[in-house]
Parts: structure tokens; C-alpha cells; sequence
């Protein structure tokens, strides 16, 4: 599963929507975060591991991380 289908999972679990995740990644990281500014990451692939973190704490995931 990609980052992008991912995110998707979790904002379906969560009702929620891209605009209302910008909204709170901005109150957590301290920076501007747009709907469209976490498109374009996802679909350039520039998403940073810690911005990635941050989502998963927002809907109270945890990433495992498992070697192959």
C-alpha cells in the first residue's frame, strides 16, 4: 500500500477529509499545510517521514516498521 492510499484509509476510517488534516498538521507542525499542498507531496513523493508520523498521530496510528 502506498502513502497515498494510506492517508486515504485512514481519512475514510476517521470521516474525515484532506482540508480538515491540513488544518490540523498546521496546528502540530507549525507550518502551513493546504489540502493542495498535501496533494502535491503525495503525488510528487516529498511527503518527509516526520509529516508522514504526524498524520498517523492525528487519526491514532502507529507505522510498524518490519523487516523483510
Amino acid at each position: 500500500m502506498n502513502l497515498r492510499a494510506q492517508i486515504n484509509f485512514w481519512l475514510s476510517l476517521n470521516q474525515s477529509t484532506y482540508e480538515k488534516l491540513a488544518i490540523e498538521m498546521t496546528k502540530i507542525m507549525d507550518k502551513k499545510y493546504t489540502r493542495g499542498s498535501l496533494n502535491a507531496k503525495l503525488t510528487r513523493g516529498t511527503l518527509t517521514f516526520r509529516e508522514f508520523e504526524t498524520i498517523a498521530k492525528i487519526f491514532n496510528c502507529k507505522i510498524k516498521i518490519e523487516e523483510l
